[in-house]
């Protein structure tokens, strides 16, 4: 057991470096020193920018198709994650009746269904992995968003807009994070990745790898403007049960039955185990749509993370000594 208990401060201190660099942006907006425009400014910077310079030099060092010739597994994967997200969330409503209207039952069930996929998994996996292992985690983590962004863009913003926007721009469906997956494998694909100049690639690299801290100071900052006050709190219990405990525990089932390669497991749990997605907050203020419960509940289920996650990782640790 003396391995375990180091598993789980090892992971357990990586989750405490998450919270002080997501701590030092919702200080940098609570002191002023970060206004909302600010924010905005960074998270594009972040979102359209850095995300998509990070993914594309890591897919063009890391991926080969010989390497991953089943490298659609993993978008699908992601897809299927979201599917038993929805499915439990909606049955669930219809079982316990945890909000009343229409609206709120749509931000319920997208707040189980989608996770935030990318920062926290990239993160964890740079600090719990070796070099070697989170190579191989961060391109599992890319072919999963490449799914992931076009269907949170798509059917995401159509779900919780009630079906009210027709004409959403299509074009988010195709975010720079999915097009710079894309480019990366075409460019693999076609063997002319050797065609980007290394005076290209390494200030590419170097801007990229600046993503994991920025990309926590935007967390922290989006969680900083969000107001504490008429929480739903019923709402929120039954959110972070079902996100943060309940679709763990199926996929430990799951894990029962197809006993998974371990570094394949670790990928699963740290899509399954995620807080809500910071992107259903963008999609509500860019939409214009009702926010009763999505802040609160991206809020709580990034703050109640910070122990589950150390929790299901070292449960994962024993499963696979076990198995």
């Amino acid at each position: 057991m003396d391995n375990f208990t180091l598993v789980f401060k090892t992971v357990l201190v990586s989750m405490l470096e998450i919270f002080i660099l997501g701590a030092c942006g919702f200080i940098m907006v609570r002191k002023k020193f970060l206004d909302e425009a600010g924010l905005r400014f960074l998270m594009r910077l972040v979102v359209e920018f850095i995300l998509p310079l990070f993914i594309f030099t890591k897919t063009l060092k890391s991926f080969s198709f010989v390497l991953y010739p089943n490298w659609w597994t993993y978008t699908v994967i992601g897809l299927i994650i979201n599917l038993v997200g929805f499915i439990v969330a909606y049955f669930w409503l219809g079982i316990f009746k945890t909000v009343t209207s229409e609206s709120e039952s749509r931000q319920f069930i997208s707040l189980v269904s989608f996770q935030n996929s990318g920062y926290i998994p990239l993160i964890l996996a740079t600090t719990l992995l070796s070099a070697f292992d989170a190579e191989q985690m961060y391109i599992y983590i890319f072919l999963l968003l490449l799914g992931f962004n076009v269907v949170i863009w798509s059917f995401g913003v159509w779900f919780l807009s009630r079906h009210s926007i027709k004409n959403f721009e299509m074009g988010s469906m195709f975010s720079p994070p999915v097009i710079a997956t894309i480019l990366a494998m075409v460019l693999i694909g076609f063997g002319i990745d050797k065609i980007v100049p290394k005076f290209v690639f390494e200030p590419a690299e170097m801007l990229g790898n600046c993503l994991l801290p920025l990309a926590m100071i935007v967390t922290g900052s989006n969680l900083a403007l969000v107001s504490l006050k008429n929480v739903k709190a019923k709402a929120i219990a039954h959110v972070s049960f079902l996100k943060l405990i309940l679709l763990p525990i199926l996929a430990f089932i799951v894990f029962f039955f197809f006993r998974p390669e371990y570094l394949f497991g670790v990928f699963v749990i740290l899509q399954v185990a995620m807080p809500s997605a910071n992107s259903l907050s963008l999609i509500t203020w860019h939409y214009n749509q009702e926010d009763t419960i999505i802040s609160h509940g991206i809020f709580f289920t990034h703050l109640f993370c910070i122990l589950s996650i150390p929790l299901w990782l070292i449960v994962y640790e024993i499963f696979a000594f076990f198995k």
